[in-house]
């Protein structure tokens, strides 16, 4: 068995995979594959009808609130959002919590203007800042509420008196929060909830509409909404196993059930880097992401032998990014606690024999 701990493209469910391959040869003893179905037959829109579903059952959400899957990942978001949003010369807050925090101050800043009103740049991104004001002015406010890179989470979610936005890429799902306190939530869907290739989007119409700039049709939020992610051909396939994964996640009695899965698994790996004296976890403990677990060695010299030793134990993608180096385990919600009690044996069975 391998033990998969990429931050990403990541580990999803066995049996998804399974459904998901089925469905590649015939879907529905259709004759057709999922790949070949047409995007505007009722076939397809029952599919995209229970993903959107799902999507606000398991988020608890509002009626207001629009369920979209887009294309473009995350990243497209970074621009999509203010362009639906921001006005030239008005302003957006944003928090500088690490790289892809600052991927969207760059890109918002291409529509209007952006006050970074708190910033973990002094601490290298070890912390998430605690102590700031949003300007009540602010057309809204944007967090990243996990960083994959650096290892932090926030915690408690900022209560603003202007509209919250969230990028939820790498934590969407796995834990309870209060998704309506978000007036416009994005996530690509590769970490928790289906393949790469599709970004959910939740929004609350109310916020959209206020701005002067023209947009260009497909990125406007509003076209999206009234033909129901069918505004052009969406990622079909993704979509699908989006739906999939959602409905895993249903059976497994939703967020609150995973959540409690996934605070063992932090639990059991912080546990062995406190207690072991070859490593040290980089992110001060109130801020650390149950999601993206980073750690060093104290001697940097072992780090490569630690790799080579991992591997044998058929444990993959621990490797820190490339920004900050030592480790990474993400133990986004398909990864098994088996699979951390693997790492954690390791790191036990390495200090023993390097002392």
């Amino acid at each position: 068995m391998v033990h998969n701990f990429n931050a990403g493209p990541s580990i999803l469910p066995k049996e998804v995979f399974q459904q998901a391959s089925e469905a590649v040869l015939n879907y529905q003893n259709s004759g057709l594959s999922i790949l070949e179905i047409g995007h505007r037959t009722s076939t397809f829109q029952a599919v995209m009808d229970e993903a959107r579903a799902l999507v606000k059952e398991l988020m608890h959400l509002n009626d207001d609130r629009e369920v979209l899957f887009l294309h473009g990942g995350a990243s497209t978001q970074f621009m999509q959002v203010p362009m639906n949003l921001l006005d030239d010369k008005e302003t957006a807050a944003y928090a500088d919590t690490g790289v892809w925090g600052l991927k969207a101050i760059k890109e918002a800043k291409l529509f209007g203007k952006v006050e970074v009103v708190c910033t973990g740049k002094e601490s290298n991104y070890t912390i998430i800042p605690k102590d700031f004001a949003v300007p009540n002015d602010a057309k809204y406010f944007h967090i990243t509420t996990n960083n994959t890179i650096y290892g932090s989470q926030w915690q408690k979610i900022p209560k603003t008196s202007v509209p919250l936005v969230g990028d939820m890429s790498s934590d969407i799902f796995s834990r309870v929060i209060d998704f309506n306190a978000f007036d416009l939530i994005y996530a690509g869907a590769q970490k928790n909830m289906g393949p790469a290739g599709v970004n959910l989007l939740v929004v609350n119409p109310a916020i959209l509409g206020k701005i002067k700039r023209a947009i260009p049709t497909i990125m406007d939020y509003r076209n999206h909404i009234k033909e129901g992610s069918m505004l052009n051909t969406p990622p079909v396939f993704a979509v699908y196993v989006c739906m999939l994964t959602l409905r895993w996640l249903k059976t497994l009695g939703g967020v609150a059930a995973v959540e409690k899965l996934n605070d063992a698994k932090a639990a059991l790996l912080y546990q062995e880097i406190d207690a072991n004296p070859l490593f040290t976890g980089t992110v001060t403990k109130e801020d650390r992401s149950k999601m993206n677990v980073c750690f060093v060695m104290n001697n940097p010299a072992q780090e490569e032998a630690f790799l080579s030793f991992t591997k044998q134990k058929n444990i993959v993608g621990i490797k820190g990014h490339r920004l900050v180096g030592g480790f990474r385990a993400s133990l986004y919600n398909a990864l098994p606690i088996s699979s951390v009690e693997v790492l954690v044996q390791a790191m036990k069975e390495f200090a023993a024999k390097n002392p």
